[in-house]
Protein backbone atom coordinates (compact mmCIF):
# COMPACT_ATOMS: atom_id res chain seq x y z
CA UNK A 1 0.00 0.00 0.00
CA UNK A 2 1.62 3.72 -0.65
CA UNK A 3 2.65 5.37 2.51
CA UNK A 4 1.10 8.63 2.98
CA UNK A 5 1.76 11.86 1.52
CA UNK A 6 2.98 13.87 4.21
CA UNK A 7 1.54 17.79 3.33
CA UNK A 8 3.40 20.99 5.03
CA UNK A 9 0.98 23.48 4.54
CA UNK A 10 1.28 27.39 4.53
CA UNK A 11 -0.27 29.76 3.55
CA UNK A 12 -3.13 30.28 0.79
CA UNK A 13 -4.40 28.28 -1.70
CA UNK A 14 -1.62 26.32 -3.14
CA UNK A 15 -1.85 23.47 -0.35
CA UNK A 16 -5.61 22.65 -1.19
CA UNK A 17 -4.73 22.19 -4.57
CA UNK A 18 -2.50 20.07 -3.42
CA UNK A 19 -4.90 18.31 -1.41
CA UNK A 20 -7.61 17.81 -4.18
CA UNK A 21 -4.43 16.32 -6.54
CA UNK A 22 -4.14 13.78 -3.85
CA UNK A 23 -8.06 12.68 -3.55
CA UNK A 24 -8.06 12.68 -7.51
CA UNK A 25 -5.40 10.03 -7.70
CA UNK A 26 -6.69 7.77 -4.33
CA UNK A 27 -3.22 9.10 -2.74
CA UNK A 28 -3.52 8.76 1.29
CA UNK A 29 -2.26 11.80 2.39
CA UNK A 30 -2.24 13.90 5.99
CA UNK A 31 -1.47 17.57 6.66
CA UNK A 32 0.41 18.73 8.93
CA UNK A 33 -1.03 22.82 9.00
CA UNK A 34 1.58 25.51 10.32
CA UNK A 35 -0.23 27.82 12.95
CA UNK A 36 -0.51 30.47 12.05
CA UNK A 37 0.05 30.33 8.33
CA UNK A 38 -2.20 27.63 6.66
CA UNK A 39 -5.52 28.72 6.16
CA UNK A 40 -8.40 26.80 8.04
CA UNK A 41 -10.92 26.84 5.32
CA UNK A 42 -8.42 25.19 3.48
CA UNK A 43 -7.68 22.49 5.84
CA UNK A 44 -10.44 22.00 8.05
CA UNK A 45 -12.47 19.31 5.90
CA UNK A 46 -9.07 17.19 5.49
CA UNK A 47 -6.83 14.74 7.85
CA UNK A 48 -5.14 17.09 9.62
CA UNK A 49 -2.98 18.22 12.68
CA UNK A 50 -2.06 21.72 13.52
CA UNK A 51 1.28 22.89 14.64
CA UNK A 52 3.04 25.46 15.62
CA UNK A 53 6.59 26.36 13.13
CA UNK A 54 9.28 25.24 15.86
CA UNK A 55 7.86 21.82 17.39
CA UNK A 56 10.28 19.87 15.04
CA UNK A 57 10.43 17.01 17.24
CA UNK A 58 6.41 17.09 17.20
CA UNK A 59 6.20 16.75 13.77
CA UNK A 60 8.53 14.19 13.12
CA UNK A 61 6.22 11.79 15.64
CA UNK A 62 3.57 12.79 13.36
CA UNK A 63 5.44 11.53 10.67
CA UNK A 64 6.23 8.23 11.93
CA UNK A 65 2.57 7.80 13.33
CA UNK A 66 0.89 8.76 9.86
CA UNK A 67 3.41 6.50 7.75
CA UNK A 68 4.35 9.24 5.98
CA UNK A 69 6.52 8.14 2.57
CA UNK A 70 6.97 11.38 0.43
CA UNK A 71 6.57 14.83 2.15
CA UNK A 72 5.73 18.18 0.23
CA UNK A 73 6.62 21.62 1.36
CA UNK A 74 3.77 23.98 0.08
CA UNK A 75 2.80 27.27 0.83
CA UNK A 76 4.36 30.79 2.06
CA UNK A 77 5.40 30.79 5.28
CA UNK A 78 6.73 34.05 6.75
CA UNK A 79 9.90 33.81 8.38
CA UNK A 80 9.72 34.85 12.27
CA UNK A 81 12.39 35.95 14.73
CA UNK A 82 14.38 33.08 16.38
CA UNK A 83 12.74 34.20 19.75
CA UNK A 84 9.34 33.89 18.11
CA UNK A 85 10.05 30.56 17.07
CA UNK A 86 10.63 28.83 20.00
CA UNK A 87 12.99 26.42 18.74
CA UNK A 88 12.50 22.80 19.92
CA UNK A 89 16.01 20.74 19.92
CA UNK A 90 15.18 19.18 16.93
CA UNK A 91 14.46 22.38 14.82
CA UNK A 92 17.71 23.83 16.65
CA UNK A 93 19.46 21.72 15.11
CA UNK A 94 18.05 22.16 11.72
CA UNK A 95 18.45 26.31 12.20
CA UNK A 96 22.07 25.14 13.11
CA UNK A 97 22.49 23.39 10.30
CA UNK A 98 21.78 26.40 8.10
CA UNK A 99 23.95 28.45 10.14
CA UNK A 100 26.67 26.29 9.08
CA UNK A 101 26.24 27.27 5.66
CA UNK A 102 27.71 30.41 3.92
CA UNK A 103 24.45 32.09 3.83
CA UNK A 104 21.38 31.28 5.74
CA UNK A 105 18.68 33.15 3.61
CA UNK A 106 15.03 31.40 2.91
CA UNK A 107 17.06 29.14 0.67
CA UNK A 108 19.47 27.84 2.65
CA UNK A 109 16.91 27.37 5.27
CA UNK A 110 14.90 25.46 3.58
CA UNK A 111 17.95 23.10 1.91
CA UNK A 112 18.78 22.25 5.73
CA UNK A 113 14.93 21.72 6.39
CA UNK A 114 14.89 19.21 3.26
CA UNK A 115 18.23 18.00 4.13
CA UNK A 116 17.44 16.94 8.07
CA UNK A 117 13.62 15.75 6.20
CA UNK A 118 15.60 13.20 4.09
CA UNK A 119 18.32 12.12 6.61
CA UNK A 120 15.09 11.09 9.26
CA UNK A 121 14.19 8.53 6.57
CA UNK A 122 11.50 10.77 4.32
CA UNK A 123 11.86 11.70 0.71
CA UNK A 124 10.70 15.15 -0.19
CA UNK A 125 9.02 15.93 -3.30
CA UNK A 126 8.28 19.49 -5.01
CA UNK A 127 4.33 20.66 -5.30
CA UNK A 128 4.81 20.60 -9.34
CA UNK A 129 4.68 16.99 -9.50
CA UNK A 130 1.15 17.45 -7.74
CA UNK A 131 -0.36 20.70 -9.17
CA UNK A 132 1.16 19.99 -12.76
CA UNK A 133 1.63 24.15 -13.40
CA UNK A 134 4.33 24.76 -15.59
CA UNK A 135 5.12 27.62 -17.69
CA UNK A 136 4.88 24.37 -20.50
CA UNK A 137 6.05 26.17 -23.04
CA UNK A 138 9.30 29.02 -23.93
CA UNK A 139 9.08 31.87 -24.97
CA UNK A 140 6.03 34.34 -25.21
CA UNK A 141 2.74 33.14 -23.79
CA UNK A 142 -0.38 34.94 -24.79
CA UNK A 143 -1.02 37.80 -27.48
CA UNK A 144 1.57 40.66 -26.26
CA UNK A 145 5.25 40.88 -26.86
CA UNK A 146 8.12 42.32 -25.38
CA UNK A 147 9.25 45.25 -27.59
CA UNK A 148 13.00 45.85 -27.66
CA UNK A 149 12.99 48.01 -24.63
CA UNK A 150 11.26 45.59 -22.57
CA UNK A 151 13.85 42.98 -23.91
CA UNK A 152 16.19 44.99 -22.58
CA UNK A 153 14.23 45.47 -19.19
CA UNK A 154 14.24 41.75 -19.00
CA UNK A 155 17.95 41.60 -19.93
CA UNK A 156 18.90 43.57 -16.68
CA UNK A 157 16.41 42.06 -14.20
CA UNK A 158 17.77 38.77 -15.03
CA UNK A 159 20.97 40.12 -14.64
CA UNK A 160 20.30 41.41 -11.17
CA UNK A 161 18.72 38.06 -10.04
CA UNK A 162 21.79 36.39 -10.77
CA UNK A 163 23.73 38.19 -8.64
CA UNK A 164 22.41 38.70 -5.75
CA UNK A 165 21.08 34.69 -6.06
CA UNK A 166 24.29 33.68 -4.08
CA UNK A 167 23.20 36.31 -1.46
CA UNK A 168 19.96 34.27 -0.96
CA UNK A 169 17.77 37.46 -1.17
CA UNK A 170 14.56 37.16 -3.16
CA UNK A 171 13.04 35.62 -6.41
CA UNK A 172 11.76 39.09 -8.32
CA UNK A 173 12.62 42.54 -9.52
CA UNK A 174 11.16 45.19 -11.42
CA UNK A 175 13.01 46.78 -13.60
CA UNK A 176 11.76 50.13 -15.65
CA UNK A 177 13.87 51.69 -18.58
CA UNK A 178 17.09 49.83 -17.57
CA UNK A 179 16.37 51.16 -14.04
CA UNK A 180 16.05 48.63 -10.65
CA UNK A 181 12.56 49.64 -9.42
CA UNK A 182 12.25 47.50 -6.57
CA UNK A 183 13.45 44.23 -5.30
CA UNK A 184 11.97 41.41 -3.44
CA UNK A 185 12.89 40.94 -0.06
CA UNK A 186 11.24 39.29 2.62
CA UNK A 187 7.73 40.80 1.74
CA UNK A 188 7.22 38.83 -1.15
CA UNK A 189 6.54 39.77 -4.58
CA UNK A 190 2.59 41.05 -4.13
CA UNK A 191 4.03 43.61 -1.64
CA UNK A 192 7.03 44.39 -3.53
CA UNK A 193 4.93 45.49 -6.38
CA UNK A 194 2.29 47.20 -4.59
CA UNK A 195 4.98 49.57 -3.02
CA UNK A 196 7.01 50.01 -6.71
CA UNK A 197 3.46 51.95 -7.61
CA UNK A 198 4.94 55.27 -6.02
CA UNK A 199 8.73 54.58 -8.01
CA UNK A 200 7.94 53.84 -11.83
CA UNK A 201 8.25 56.48 -13.51
CA UNK A 202 6.28 58.32 -16.77
CA UNK A 203 6.34 56.30 -20.30
CA UNK A 204 6.42 52.74 -20.81
CA UNK A 205 5.82 50.87 -17.61
CA UNK A 206 7.86 48.72 -15.82
CA UNK A 207 8.75 45.02 -15.87
CA UNK A 208 8.51 42.07 -13.26
CA UNK A 209 11.25 39.47 -14.12
CA UNK A 210 10.53 36.21 -11.44
CA UNK A 211 13.63 33.91 -11.52
CA UNK A 212 14.49 31.36 -9.61
CA UNK A 213 18.08 31.77 -7.70
CA UNK A 214 21.36 30.23 -9.29
CA UNK A 215 21.04 27.00 -7.17
CA UNK A 216 18.02 27.15 -5.41
CA UNK A 217 15.97 23.70 -3.66
CA UNK A 218 13.00 23.72 -6.44
CA UNK A 219 11.32 21.28 -4.15
CA UNK A 220 10.69 23.77 -2.45
CA UNK A 221 9.62 27.65 -2.24
CA UNK A 222 9.22 27.95 -6.19
CA UNK A 223 8.52 31.09 -7.90
CA UNK A 224 4.63 31.11 -8.48
CA UNK A 225 2.75 33.39 -10.69
CA UNK A 226 -1.15 33.56 -10.90
CA UNK A 227 -3.88 35.96 -12.20
CA UNK A 228 -3.18 37.51 -8.73
CA UNK A 229 0.38 38.46 -9.75
CA UNK A 230 -1.13 39.64 -13.13
CA UNK A 231 -4.06 41.77 -11.02
CA UNK A 232 -1.62 43.41 -8.83
CA UNK A 233 0.68 44.12 -12.10
CA UNK A 234 -2.46 45.89 -13.51
CA UNK A 235 -3.16 47.71 -10.36
CA UNK A 236 0.15 49.60 -10.29
CA UNK A 237 1.00 50.32 -14.30
CA UNK A 238 3.43 47.26 -15.14
CA UNK A 239 3.48 45.97 -18.88
CA UNK A 240 5.16 42.72 -18.58
CA UNK A 241 6.30 39.09 -16.73
CA UNK A 242 8.97 37.20 -17.17
CA UNK A 243 9.36 34.05 -15.66
CA UNK A 244 11.63 30.82 -16.00
CA UNK A 245 9.94 28.16 -18.24
CA UNK A 246 10.45 25.26 -16.00
CA UNK A 247 11.00 26.64 -12.53
CA UNK A 248 7.86 28.05 -12.14
CA UNK A 249 4.57 27.31 -10.86
CA UNK A 250 1.74 28.60 -13.09
CA UNK A 251 -1.80 28.64 -10.99
CA UNK A 252 -4.66 28.65 -13.20
CA UNK A 253 -2.75 28.98 -15.92
CA UNK A 254 -5.51 29.56 -18.76
CA UNK A 255 -7.48 32.47 -16.59
CA UNK A 256 -3.96 34.17 -16.11
CA UNK A 257 -3.26 34.67 -19.77
CA UNK A 258 -6.53 35.46 -20.60
CA UNK A 259 -6.22 38.09 -17.84
CA UNK A 260 -3.01 39.53 -18.77
CA UNK A 261 -4.07 39.78 -22.85
CA UNK A 262 -7.17 41.49 -21.41
CA UNK A 263 -4.73 43.96 -19.52
CA UNK A 264 -2.09 44.41 -22.41
CA UNK A 265 0.51 42.42 -20.23
CA UNK A 266 2.81 40.67 -22.04
CA UNK A 267 4.52 37.06 -20.33
CA UNK A 268 7.31 35.29 -21.51
CA UNK A 269 9.38 32.12 -20.46
CA UNK A 270 12.71 32.30 -20.20
CA UNK A 271 15.19 29.57 -21.10
CA UNK A 272 16.72 28.74 -17.71
CA UNK A 273 20.19 28.06 -19.48
CA UNK A 274 20.14 31.55 -20.55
Amino acid sequence: MTKKLGILAGGGDLPGRVIEACKRRGRPFHVIAIEGHADPAVICETPHTWLRLGAAQKALEIARREDFGDIVMVGPVKRPSIAALRPDMLATKVLARAAASSVMGDDGLLKAVIGQIEELGFTVVGPDLFLESSAEVRGVIGSQKPDKLATSDINRGAQVLFHLGPADVGQGVIVQDNIVIAVEAVEGTDAMIKRSKELLREGPGGILIKLPKPGQETRADLPTVGPTTIEHMKRVGLRGLAIDSKNTLVVDREEMIRSADEAGIFIIALDPAA
